[in-house]
This record gives structure tokens, C-alpha cells and sequence, in this order.
């Protein structure tokens, strides 16, 4: 079976799992999260069948972005949240669970939000050489359009 086929994220634009929708065109849907991690976390999606930001279409991705700052906008007038984040896990390390492109939006209250997000610094890690390397290696490999 292909990944479509057996997709969480299809079946719902599909209209076969009902969702909470919020928003949808001919190429975005977007739906409250099951989780609701924090009140109004909401999930935006292609609904085209895209895997992860390795394999998104760049059209598919325009069309995408376009559309989060209209529903985080919504969100911000619906519930004036002191922030919001805007995250997309890809691949089971980075801890993504359906394996269908998608960005959450999470509104964020005050401290006592249950969703915890934070970076350890590893500046002291790496020598101003070393970060120039690292970023060659990325340069190298970007393939212009």
C-alpha cells in the first residue's frame, strides 16, 4: 500500500476521519490537533500527500506558508495568546508521528503552558572556523531552482 493510502492526514482532507477543520482551500487544510497541547493548537497541512520537508514540493510548500500567517493571525484575534510557536518534526528522531507534512501552530499563554520547548547552546562547542565549515557544507549542497 502506498504511504498515502494508509495516511491519517489524507483520510481526514479526504473527508473519511472527521476532524475540527478551521481552514481549507483547494490546496491547504488546516485542523485543530487531537492533543490540543495548549487551547487552539492547530495543524496546517498540504493536501497533497507530501512526507516530510525532505521530499516537499517547493509549489506545494509556497502554497503552504502562504496560508500560517492567516490562521496563526486567527488564532491570535480568536484567543490573544502572549505568543505562539510555529514547529514541524521530521523523521521519528525529530519526533514526527504522521508522516504526512504539517506544522503545528501552538498558541502560548504564560509559563504554565504544558508544552515545553527549549534549545540547549552548544556555541562554546565549535570554533568560528569550524561554524564557517558547517555552513560551506550546507551551501555546497543547495541546489539553486
Amino acid at each position: 500500500m502506498s504511504d498515502e493510502s494508509n495516511c491519517i492526514f489524507c483520510k481526514i482532507v479526504d473527508g473519511e476521519i472527521p476532524s475540527a477543520k478551521v481552514y481549507e482551500d483547494e490546496d491547504v487544510y488546516a485542523f485543530l490537533d487531537l492533543s490540543q497541547v495548549t487551547k487552539g493548537h492547530t495543524l496546517i497541512i498540504p493536501k497533497v500527500h507530501q512526507k516530510d520537508i525532505f521530499n516537499l514540493n517547493p509549489d506545494v510548500a509556497a502554497k503552504l506558508f502562504r496560508r500560517v500567517p492567516l490562521v496563526a493571525a486567527a488564532i491570535g484575534k480568536a484567543f490573544h495568546p502572549a505568543g505562539l510557536n510555529v514547529l514541524n518534526n521530521n523523521g521519528t528522531l525529530a519526533g514526527q508521528s504522521v508522516f504526512h507534512y504539517h506544522i503545528h501552530l501552538i498558541p502560548r499563554y504564560d509559563e504554565k503552558d504544558t508544552f515545553t520547548f527549549s534549545f540547549k547552546s552548544h556555541a562554546e562547542d565549535y570554533s568560528n572556523e569550524q561554524r564557517s565549515a558547517i555552513a560551506q557544507a550546507i551551501a555546497e549542497n543547495i541546489k539553486g531552482e
